[in-house]
């Protein structure tokens, strides 16, 4: 309508070949404006960089904004930095914000023949070292959960928390070598159909049809090797205990918004953890960064401000 109106007093008040120049001005005027405010609001994205994780693989990163604590956002199983797209203007007003893709995920190198957590771990800590390291919050969904854990373990005084966007439920899970098998098993048989079934359980059926589509497809077609190389890795370690473990070596606070889809075991988080704080979003899903992104950053606002807190005190 907008578009309309302007038209409308082009006829009126500039006719003939004035109207063209009117139009250029005026282009040129919304132009700037839109570019001062990303300009203003610091939400503007330096070139992409890429650094060499610990055994060579390339790992691309993208920093937006400025401030302290720097935000890094790890994305989850067989997703990529894309998903963290409703974050970045939200968060980069107050703090840098760094995005990046794991290896063999999103426009990262994938020639590793094992994608383990620690490895992944040392993704997130060469990405960290590029940007000039300082003090940061390591931000992981899903399999992100685990993966800022052995960040942390990396680094040891450089992180002040970590948040866990619907993972890290329950470090205790009990799960069993059979029950990872058949689990892998359906994934083994057909893994674009396998991982298509996989994804929609874990997506409430009120979501946005396109963006549904659109998680499910984009994960389906992530590559078979790195994806149950990957999913192996990370289920292992709750039949070893090192799922729980982990924590004991980073006395650093976590916290985590959650999903309603599955139980959170705070007894058991807090046998590990140093300190352990749940918020639980009702009548939200798996990937609720996207399509429950007010609420997500709402509550993902309070958990850093807890954490800085806790790091003032």
């Amino acid at each position: 309508m907008k578009a309309e109106g302007e038209k409308t007093m082009e006829h009126k008040v500039f006719p003939g070949k004035t109207r063209k120049r009117a139009r250029s001005s005026g282009l040129m005027l919304c132009f700037v404006a839109v570019f001062l405010f990303f300009w203003v609001s610091g939400a503007q994205a330096q070139w992409p960089g890429v650094v060499p994780s610990r055994d060579g693989t390339p790992i691309s990163y993208e920093t937006y904004g400025a401030g302290e604590p720097t935000l890094v956002f790890v994305h989850g199983w067989s997703c990529d930095s894309r998903y963290w797209r409703e974050q970045i203007p939200y968060f980069s007003r107050n703090n840098r914000v760094v995005l990046l893709d794991l290896a063999g995920h999103g426009h990262s190198g994938l020639d590793r023949s094992r994608y383990t957590m620690k490895a992944f771990g040392e993704d997130v800590q060469a990405v960290v070292d590029a940007i000039g390291g300082g003090s940061v919050i390591l931000i992981g969904h899903s399999m992100g959960g685990s993966v800022i854990a052995e960040a942390a373990r990396l680094m040891p005084g450089q992180v002040l928390g970590l948040i866990g966007i619907d993972t890290l439920e329950n470090v205790e899970y009990p799960l069993t070598r059979e029950e990872l098998d058949q689990m892998l098993s359906v994934f083994k048989q057909d893994f674009k159909t396998g991982t298509r079934h996989f994804v929609e359980e874990m997506i409430l059926p009120q979501t946005d049809a396109v963006l549904r589509e659109w998680i499910i497809s984009d994960m389906s077609v992530a590559p078979p090797a790195v994806a149950m190389s990957a999913m192996e890795e990370m289920m292992t370690q709750y039949i070893t205990g090192e799922a729980a473990k982990i924590f004991e070596e980073i006395p650093i606070p976590v916290i985590t918004v959650n999903a309603s889809l599955w139980p959170v075991n705070y007894e058991g988080n807090r046998r590990h953890m140093r300190s352990y704080h749940a918020i639980v979003l009702e009548e939200t899903d798996h990937f609720l960064m996207l399509n429950q992104a007010e609420r997500v950053n709402k509550a993902l606002g309070n958990a850093i401000d807890m954490i800085v807190k806790k790091q003032q005190k």
